[in-house]
């Protein structure tokens, strides 16, 4: 048989996203199935209009940068306050300022950081590496070379993101706090 059908392909598709425990990129999809991306792009689609129309829990969503099987987010709503804080190991309202901060402005410096927070953020800088919500993205090139921060596909998947472009749209107030911010560092 050289020829598989749309629905065998998608759902040998939808069986890779069901067995994968992190989100999977249009390659790993490829490499796994034996499909080239074309094909792999075309089932996606196809699985996705099946758990679109169907009434199903799930259905493969976009997330940190690949697929993965989801809950349907009109479900997700009703759950989450359960099974949520179970997923989400808790974030302190310092570590979700300093998250934020990095989020929004980055690459961004400790200094920078503390400067928006107004207190010393190397603990909570160091507690994000360590949670693997936020890397090193190298040193500004400033007296000093201090190393910058930014978000990882680890703070895509947490948040159900697809890419930073996601985030929601800061507040005019917020706008103005992270320049004022910014317009003292340099």
């Amino acid at each position: 048989m050289d020829e598989l059908s749309l629905e065998y392909r998608a759902a040998l598709i939808g069986a890779i996203l069901f067995l994968e425990s992190e989100p999977i990129d249009e390659a790993g999809l490829a490499r796994l199935s034996g499909f080239s991306r074309e094909e792999v792009e075309e089932s996606l689609r196809r699985l996705s209009m099946e758990y679109e129309s169907e009434v199903q829990g799930f259905a493969p969503v976009r997330s940190g940068g690949g697929w993965i099987f989801a809950p349907k987010m009109e479900l997700w709503e009703k759950l989450k306050d359960h099974y949520g804080k179970k997923n989400e190991a808790k974030l302190s309202k310092a570590a979700m300022e300093t998250l934020s901060i990095v989020a929004y402005s980055q690459p961004i410096t400790r200094a920078e950081i503390e400067a928006i927070r107004g207190v010393s953020a190397d603990g909570m800088i160091r507690y994000l590496l360590s949670r693997g919500l936020v890397r090193e993205m190298g040193k500004k090139d400033v007296p000093g070379k201090p190393m910058q921060y930014g978000t990882t596909q680890e703070f895509l998947k947490y948040f159900k993101l697809s890419s930073i472009a996601e985030l929601p749209p800061l507040s005019e107030i917020e706008k103005d706090r992270f320049a004022k911010s910014e317009g003292e560092q340099g």
